[in-house]
C-alpha cells in the first residue's frame, strides 16, 4: 500500500467540471463526478512520490486530463477490448474506463513504477476488468497481443507516423486506432499517411476539438482493414530514428 504524508487535498470543482463536459455534449452521473474527484486525489498525493504529470492544479486537471480524455471515450468506436498503448498516469484510458465501465481495458506502460500507481489508481477507484501489461507496444505486438484488441488509443506517446507503428499492429482487423493530438496534429497526419496504409490501416477522420482552457485538439481515426505484415513493428530504434513514410 501506497502511503504518502497528509497534505491539503487537491480535489476538483465536480460542478465546474460536469457544466466543461456537457458543453461538449458528454454527461456524467454523480458518482463518475466522485471517481474522477477521488482520481484526481490519487494522482496528486502519488505524484509528490512518483513523477506521474507536470499538471496538478484541480482546472488544470479538468481541462487537460479529463476532459481531453473524456473526448476521447464519447467517441463511439471506444469500445470492446481497447488498449491505451503509453498510458502514462492512466489518460485516456482509466477515464475512458470510469465512462464506459464496460470496456474491457488494457492498461499498456513500460514503466514499472507507473504500472504500481496505475494498479493502486484502479483499485482505489474500483475498477475491474481491467489489465495491466508492463510492455513496449512493439515488443507487445509480438506476443499475444498482436492483433488482439478492437481499438488501440495514445495520447502523447509519440508522433503519428511513429504511433501508428505502435498501435496498429495491436488492431485485429475491422478495428481502430485513434489518436489524440494536439496543434501538430494535420502536419503529423500528412507524415504519417504511407505508414498508417503500410501497417494494414485506412485513414477514416481527423476531428478538431478544443479544449476549455482553448488548447487545440485532434481526434485521428484510423480502420484496420488489413493485417500487419509480419516485418512490423520493427524495433524501437529503429521506429524512432526512421520512421515509416
Amino acid at each position: 500500500m501506497f502511503h504518502v504524508e497528509h497534505k491539503e487535498k487537491v480535489m476538483i470543482d465536480k460542478s465546474r467540471l460536469e457544466a466543461k463536459v456537457a458543453a461538449c455534449g458528454i454527461a456524467l452521473s454523480g458518482a463518475q463526478l466522485d471517481q474522477l474527484d477521488r482520481y484526481a486525489e490519487v494522482l496528486v498525493e502519488y505524484n509528490q512520490k512518483v513523477n506521474l504529470t507536470a499538471i496538478t492544479d484541480p482546472e488544470g486537471i479538468e481541462d487537460k486530463h479529463f476532459v481531453d480524455s473524456l473526448l476521447f471515450a464519447s467517441q463511439p468506436q471506444v469500445a470492446g477490448r481497447m488498449v491505451d498503448v503509453g498510458t502514462g498516469a492512466g489518460f485516456p484510458g482509466i477515464v475512458a474506463k470510469i465512462y464506459k465501465p464496460d470496456l474491457d481495458l488494457t492498461l499498456m506502460e513500460p514503466t514499472g513504477k507507473r504500472v504500481t500507481f496505475l494498479q493502486y489508481a484502479c483499485e482505489q477507484l474500483g475498477l475491474t476488468g481491467v489489465e495491466f501489461a508492463k510492455e513496449r507496444a512493439e515488443e507487445a505486438a509480438r506476443k499475444q497481443w498482436r492483433e488482439a484488441f478492437d481499438l488501440a488509443g495514445a495520447r502523447a506517446v509519440a508522433s503519428l507516423p511513429v504511433l501508428a507503428e505502435y498501435c496498429l499492429p495491436l488492431v485485429k482487423i475491422g478495428g481502430s486506432f485513434l489518436a489524440m493530438k494536439g496543434s501538430a496534429a494535420a502536419d503529423e497526419l500528412t507524415a504519417a499517411r504511407g505508414a498508417i496504409q503500410k501497417l494494414g490501416g485506412k485513414l477514416v477522420t481527423m476531428q478538431d476539438l478544443t479544449l476549455p482552457n482553448g488548447d487545440p485538439r485532434s481526434l485521428i481515426l484510423c480502420e484496420k482493414v488489413s493485417a500487419t505484415p509480419s516485418v512490423y513493428p520493427r524495433n524501437g530504434g529503429k521506429i524512432a530514428k526512421a520512421p515509416l513514410k
